[in-house]
């Protein structure tokens, strides 16, 4: 077992994103998950990231807050415990069209060739 406590948890820049703090939760260590990490990502108002796609899929849960999530021509916004899965090469874009800050995790494989 891996425990790893909040204050443990390490900062991490993720490309096109824009007014967010991500931790990472879980993943890229010894000992940790062989096969995704966990973020979590805190989105200020106005925040998001995209539109872009990944080669792999990405599930989103919203823990606080709202986020509304753009992909393959529909738009939904997700409250707390909501969630949502994007296909690989899906194209989205997340924002928090809110005035509050909104928390998500974001559970996703590991890139292609970068051991866990």
């Amino acid at each position: 077992m891996l425990v790893r406590r909040l204050a443990e948890a390490r900062p991490y820049e993720a490309p096109n994103h824009r007014a967010v703090s991500g931790l990472r939760l879980q993943g890229f260590e010894a000992g940790g998950p062989a096969n995704q990490w966990v973020g979590l990502s805190q989105f200020l108002p106005g925040g998001g990231a995209g539109p872009d796609a990944t080669p792999f899929e990405k599930v989103y849960v919203v823990l606080e807050g709202e986020m509304t999530v753009i992909a393959g021509g529909a738009e939904a916004v997700l409250g707390p415990l909501d969630s949502c899965t994007i296909a690989p090469g899906e194209t989205r874009e997340i924002v928090n069209r809110s005035n509050l800050v909104a928390r998500m995790l974001v559970i996703m494989p590991y890139p292609e060739g970068v051991p866990p």
